[in-house]
């Protein structure tokens, strides 16, 4: 088959790869129905995290079982699943308290952007839907793979509650998606940061009250002039850089919460300063299988549609463009179909 492939900074190709097969009785192998370019895809497309050697990429996948190793008994060959971007096993400790993406473990899951997928731990990793879905469902069922799931975990570790004041820093796919979580979590306000016409307009229909364009110190003055100078209640930062998570920190009310999901690139915390902020700091790698069950019924049931974060839908011998439309930001989120 083939799949994609990263050689170095800005060289994805689209090449043959070895066909997966069952290597542990734990496992299982999914046709790929829809999968797709991540922005987390783009520190290593982009040369910031480094390549060492040629590396299959994707992380984000739903599809139907193919085939199932002899211990496997909670999925069977022709369901449609979801699985998360961290296979888990969803019995050890950590995964009984809802965070599978610590399970002692943990598979860091790769190669999704490919007609086929071998997935680790798959009784504790993939979920089921009731049926197989409809086409029209597929691209908001495949965000709970990782950026709806994510977007999801922003919030509900930033405490946001029915009644509160959310601001969101990001307007990737991970940030629209916190902000139409804020919304179904009940927000009474929610401020997103966006300087993109596109962005903006959808972080609206997802429930953003407010756009602010500013940034840094100049961001932090405009959310305490809509604040009343007191700050937002819960803040999720969806970016990772040095001055995101100041500006999440810095924009949080005393006694706030920030969730913070970004993956961090260059990001050093003053102690002293972070102790006097008296914020609450709460994020990682989202436990998306803690989540999928619910968010399912949510996408079936019609409360949300996040798929529409996808604004390219593309082939997947076409993955090198969709990777270069998300570098050059002519595309939120760039949908694969094998």
């Amino acid at each position: 088959m083939k799949g994609s492939v990263l050689y170095g900074p800005r060289d994805v190709r689209f090449e043959e790869r070895d066909f997966p097969k069952i290597i542990k009785p734990t496992d299982a192998i999914i046709k790929i129905s829809a999968t797709c370019v991540c922005g987390s895809d783009l520190w290593p497309y982009r040369g910031i995290n480094p390549i060492t050697q040629p590396s299959p990429m994707g992380h984000e996948y739903c599809g139907i079982v193919e085939e199932v190793g002899s211990a496997v008994t909670s999925v069977r060959r022709g369901q449609f699943v979801i699985g998360s971007f961290f296979a888990s096993d969803n019995t050890c400790p950590t995964c009984q308290i809802g965070y599978q993406s610590s399970c002692q473990h943990r598979e860091l899951m790769g190669g999704a952007q490919a007609p086929f997928l071998r997935v680790p731990h798959a009784d504790g990793t993939l979920v089921a839907t009731p049926a197989v879905p409809s086409d029209s469902q597929i691209p908001s069922l495949l965000t709970l793979s990782d950026v709806m799931g994510t977007g999801w975990f922003a919030a509900d570790a930033a405490d946001v509650k029915p009644g509160k004041t959310v601001m969101v820093v990001g307007d990737g796919a991970v940030g629209l998606l916190g902000v139409l979580s804020a919304k179904q979590m009940g927000a009474r306000r929610i401020i997103a940061m966006s300087r993109h016409e596109s962005r903006s307009k959808l972080a609206r229909e997802f429930g953003a009250t407010d756009i602010v364009t500013e940034r840094g110190d100049e961001g932090v003055a405009r959310i305490k002039e809509l604040t009343k100078g007191i700050g937002a209640d819960s803040v999720l930062e969806c970016v990772g850089t040095q001055e995101s998570i100041m500006q999440a920190i810095h924009s949080t009310r005393p006694g706030g919460y920030v969730g913070y999901v970004g993956v961090p690139h260059g990001v050093e915390l003053n102690g002293q300063e972070l102790f006097f902020a008296h914020v609450h700091l709460h994020g990682g790698p989202a436990p998306v299988r803690h989540y999928l069950p619910d968010l399912i019924g949510l996408v079936l049931k019609g409360k949300i549609n996040p798929g529409k974060v996808f604004d390219l839908t593309l082939p997947l011998d076409q993955v090198a463009e969709g990777y270069r439309a998300m570098d050059e930001r002519r595309a939120i989120k760039t949908l694969l179909r094998p």
